[in-house]
């Protein structure tokens, strides 16, 4: 039985109508409940940021080389793809407080086998358990819109983009330096804290927001939106580029860490500043620097520049021999994906009617969801052979997106939207991806 379920009814606000019945209104967005909802995304964002600059010493420790590596981070995104489509619709059936409310819990136990891993596929099986956990965030999404009214929404999503921000700042940070000063297992035990944190909170705050006149049932794993979108001519260049970035992109965070252990003898400290230089650049391009650009440039421009300053930024690494020359690089490098990933955003408006946008977002997140799932095994399997290889397929997938951008029809600068709507800033790493919406 899921966690809170038959409770929402008496938890909704209610006001008298003409007759015997109470009629549920539309439950305001107190600051209480957007706070749990910003605060649930925040920690998964934490969590998913806590692990990284560990994650590959706990796999190197366990005798993994690129490809067990890469399939430790393939089976995270690989499992968030599943379970942001079905958690949503299963919100959409049984309510969003049980579903937020138990993989609250399932994030925690995740989180659990991460602190206390003592073999490969006890490690393998927390990265499952916590990529399917977030997929929470598609039922959060959607709380949030149940609380909000039309002119409400645009600014409740704005919140949740901060907490993806905020998130994938800080969790680097806490987890290396937790590493660092508190032992091995004082990241995965930080991240359990504060799912169990989020759990209570949510549990005491949190009422139903799903009224049952609302919920419906729907085909919990349909993906013919995604065949759709891609036999369209005109959208057709833009799922490649959303293809094939996030599978080079995600094949170069399964190789980098390998290269900087074995030929910079990087520990965790070095890599968690190279995440703080990424997370910090993207919070400032796409925050500042992204909406003066794309007034003058267009969102086309900037995902042909980005796709090719990625490519390069890339595929250079095998030739820099200090740590300084890899830290400048990665700056260059996470420059170009803050204004790739919000223009790539955007053109989805641009591109698809009014009515559709949401199902094509949908479809795009999910492609590159796919490639973030095939890109670390992948590339991870051409660094065991070739370590040099390996960053220049890299490279090579995010010269093909460039390419593939060149076929996007043109756009007019001042016609494209300044600021792709809720889109929620994205770091130049995979991170799980915003749910997409119904039309």
């Amino acid at each position: 039985m899921w966690i809170g379920e038959g409770k929402d009814c008496r938890s909704l606000p209610r006001t008298w109508s003409t007759g015997k019945d109470y009629i549920p209104n539309r439950m305001p967005a107190s600051r209480a409940r957007t706070g749990v909802i910003f605060f649930t995304v925040l920690i998964d964002l934490i969590g998913f940021g806590i692990v990284m600059p560990i994650l590959p010493f706990y796999a190197q420790r366990f005798g993994a080389g690129g490809f067990r590596y890469g399939v430790v981070l393939g089976v995270y995104s690989f499992m968030q793809f599943v379970a942001t489509a079905l958690l949503g619709k299963l919100s959409d059936r049984i309510g969003r407080r049980p579903v937020l409310l138990t993989t609250m819990l399932v994030n925690a136990v995740g989180y659990t086998l991460f602190a206390f891993a003592g073999s490969y596929w006890v490690l393998f099986l927390s990265r499952v358990v916590s990529g399917f956990a977030g997929g929470n965030i598609s039922a959060a999404q959607a709380y949030m819109a149940d609380i909000t009214t039309p002119a409400e929404r645009s600014r409740g999503m704005g919140i949740v983009g901060a907490a993806f921000g905020i998130g994938f700042s800080a969790g680097p940070a806490i987890g290396g330096l937790a590493d660092h000063f508190l032992g091995h297992s004082a990241p995965g035990l930080i991240a359990v804290g504060l799912s169990l944190a989020n759990f209570v909170s949510a549990y005491f705050i949190l009422p139903e927001s799903l009224r049952h006149e609302h919920r419906v049932t729907r085909s919990l794993l349909d993906l013919r939106h995604i065949g759709e979108a891609i036999a369209r001519p005109r959208l057709r260049p833009l799922m490649a580029v959303w293809a094939l970035v996030p599978l080079g992109f995600a094949g170069y965070t399964a190789a980098l860490p390998l290269r900087v252990i074995a030929v910079l003898g990087w520990k965790q400290l070095q890599l968690t500043f190279l995440f703080i230089i990424i997370g910090v650049t993207a919070a400032a391009v796409q925050g500042y620097v992204f909406g003066k650009v794309v007034r003058r440039s267009g969102e086309r421009v900037l995902v042909i520049v980005g796709t090719f300053g990625m490519a390069f930024s890339i595929a250079i690494v095998p030739l820099l021999a200090s740590s300084g020359l890899l830290y400048a690089w990665t700056f260059v490098l996470a420059v170009a994906n803050s204004l790739f990933s919000p223009a790539a955003t955007g053109l989805v408006s641009v591109y698809a009617d009014p009515n559709e946008q949401g199902t094509v977002l949908g479809a795009a997140q999910a492609i590159s969801a796919l490639g973030r799932t095939v890109g670390p095994p992948l590339i991870g399997t051409v660094y065991d052979v070739s370590p040099v290889t390996s960053f220049l397929l890299a490279g090579v997938f995010m010269g093909l997106a460039g390419l593939a951008a060149f076929r996007l029809a043109p756009v007019t600068p001042h016609l494209a939207p300044v600021q792709p709507p809720t889109a929620p800033p994205t770091p130049a790493v995979p991170l799980p991806d915003p749910p997409p919406s119904e039309s």
